[in-house]
């Protein structure tokens, strides 16, 4: 077994996918200790995938990880961690804009002991205005909402410790909040500066949509770091206030009605709609709840069911095999 795995997404990467290769396995070979590297083709439309192959014909420590569609980068990343045999677990991304210069800090704090190692770029390069406020406005979120006190969320490049990522399953586009949910964990979190590198070749994936996107994520990470192991104590807590005012305000006009000699409708009418509302929202939020818990521990943890559908797996002198549904 290795003791670092470097997981590594290409999506239509093809202009980057060699030199990738080549300056990734001259620095793990520096380090004098033992990996591989685990490529993931998230469904690509050019040569990346091919590419790939030529790669892992003439180097037996490269696994390809072929997704039959285009199913984005956290599904990606979790295909490739699920396939990944090392201790560690480095990420990152497959554009070049991470160097793998930077890997030998991600290993000298991985040998402190940390379970998780996250990339600062500290000196960003990019436009201030479409990515860099942005960005610094999302991570100042996602750092007083889930708790954890780094300063770069959203960077891919990552080290982690394997049995620590394996326990925490990804879905939708969890990936950036890895550290906190390891965090719930109880895992130990430092991070490191990277370099911010520009693309040289190809296009882009990222765009200010994306960054904004992260306002919903952080009400998931949000729920899911405080109310994971007890859903209804959110939803319940809505709706037993919700619920209570309404029969509060239900019962006073009950009152009313009974003991005295008021037309209800024509003095509390509106007031009476009010009261309906509340009680179905309470009712409604009671339910919401446990459907969504349901739903969620239905498809996620009992099934164990992947957010990816993969092709084959191909490894150094094993058959292209397909991989049943």
């Amino acid at each position: 077994m290795p003791k670092y795995s470097i997981v590594v997404p290409f999506h239509n990467e093809e202009e980057n996918v060699t030199t990738l290769y080549d300056r990734l396995t001259a620095v793990m070979e520096a380090t004098g200790e033992t990996f591989e590297m685990v490529f993931v083709d998230d469904g690509s439309s050019d040569g990346t995938f091919r590419l790939l192959r030529e790669i892992l014909a003439v180097d037996s420590r490269v696994a390809i990880i072929k997704l039959r569609r285009n199913f984005g980068q956290t599904s990606a990343l979790a295909a490739g961690f699920d396939n990944a045999t090392g201790e560690y677990i480095i990420a990152m991304d497959g554009d070049l804009q991470h160097d793998p210069d930077d890997i030998p800090l991600f290993l000298e704090k991985v040998a402190e002991g940390y379970d998780v190692v996250s990339g600062w770029r500290k000196r960003r390069i990019d436009n201030y205005v479409m990515r860099r406020f942005p960005s610094k406005i999302a991570n100042w979120l996602m750092a007083k909402l889930s708790g954890v006190d780094i300063h770069d969320f959203g960077t891919t490049f990552k080290a982690y410790r394997a049995d620590i990522l394996k326990q925490i399953p990804l879905y939708g586009e969890l990936h950036r909040f890895i550290p906190a949910l390891a965090s719930w964990l109880g895992a130990s979190i430092c991070e490191v500066p990277i370099k911010n590198v520009n693309r040289e070749r190809g296009v882009s994936h990222y765009g200010i949509s994306r960054t904004f996107r992260v306002i919903f994520d952080l009400l998931t990470i949000r729920f899911l770091l405080k109310y994971l192991t007890r859903p209804l104590h959110f939803f319940g807590s809505l709706g037993l206030a919700s619920f209570s005012i309404g029969s509060a305000i239900a019962t006073y006009l009950t009152c009313v009605k009974l003991f005295t000699t008021v037309d209800i409708m024509d003095a509390h009418g509106p007031m009476i709609v009010f009261t309906a509302v509340l009680l179905v929202f309470g009712v409604q939020m009671l339910a919401l709840g446990l459907l969504g818990e349901m739903q969620v521990r239905h498809y996620h943890e009992p099934s164990h069911r992947a957010p990816y559908s993969v092709d084959r797996v191909l490894r150094s002198k094993a058959e292209e095999t397909p991989i049943s549904e």
